[in-house]
Parts: C-alpha cells; structure tokens; sequence
C-alpha cells in the first residue's frame, strides 16, 4: 500500500473540499479526461471540519469503486457539521482513463482544515491507495 498526500486551497472552506476531491482524481487520472456526464449526491457530517474532509473524501472513494466512476467536478455545501456534495462524472474507461491507483480511504494523517494567513483555505489529507 502507498500513499498520496491530497491538498486543495479556496476562498472557502467548502471550494478548498473541492479542490481536495479534484486532487483525488488527479491522483488516479488526468481531470480532464473525465466528463462529468453523471451528476451523484454526497451527504455527511462530522463533528469537525478535519473529519467532515475524511468523510468527504471517503464518500466520494465510496462512490468511485460501487458506481466503478471517475469524478472531474465537484460542488459542497458546508453548513455547521454537515456536508451536501455533488460529483459529476462518468463510467472509468481503462483505454482513455488508465487508472493509476485506486483510491482505498482518507486517513488521519497530515489531515488538516485551515484558514491562512494571506486568506483563503486550505484543505489537506493523505489517501491510501
């Protein structure tokens, strides 16, 4: 087993969970090669904003290995300890795809939600694969 570190910054917190999730994609396929053909719903919750980036993340490899999806865009809603994801994407086609590594699930490490100092958000975990 390996692991990738995942990063994502936004204005928000909920764009920063949006571009973590991008980066999870990233770490399997090129984004662009993905359409975002299939629109999927997430919901989760967590006492904190570092465990509701787990749960977010581990929602999203959840969805990718049962719907066998690649996901390229990405909507949140963060309201208190709740999460409303969208996730647009399409069937995995090993020709045009060539996965590189199956995402297995988000762990504690490195986990990080912060606010930075010139502003913005950064969002940050490390993913088994």
């Amino acid at each position: 087993a390996a692991d990738v570190g995942l990063r994502g910054f936004g204005p928000d917190v909920a764009q920063a969970f949006e571009q973590t999730a991008l980066a999870l994609t990233a770490a399997v396929t090129d984004p662009a090669s993905v359409r975002a053909d299939q629109r999927v719903i997430l919901e989760c919750a967590a006492p904190d904003r570092e465990l509701l980036l787990a749960e977010w993340l581990n929602a999203i490899i959840y969805e990718m290995a049962v719907r066998r999806m690649l996901f390229s865009r990405f909507a949140v809603t963060i309201d208190g300890s709740r999460l409303t994801g969208q996730a647009w994407g399409e069937a995995v086609d090993r020709e045009r795809h060539r996965p590189a590594a199956e995402p297995k699930g988000a762990t504690f490490t490195a986990l990080k939600v912060a606010e930075l100092p010139a502003g913005g958000w950064l969002a940050q975990c490390v993913v088994d694969v």
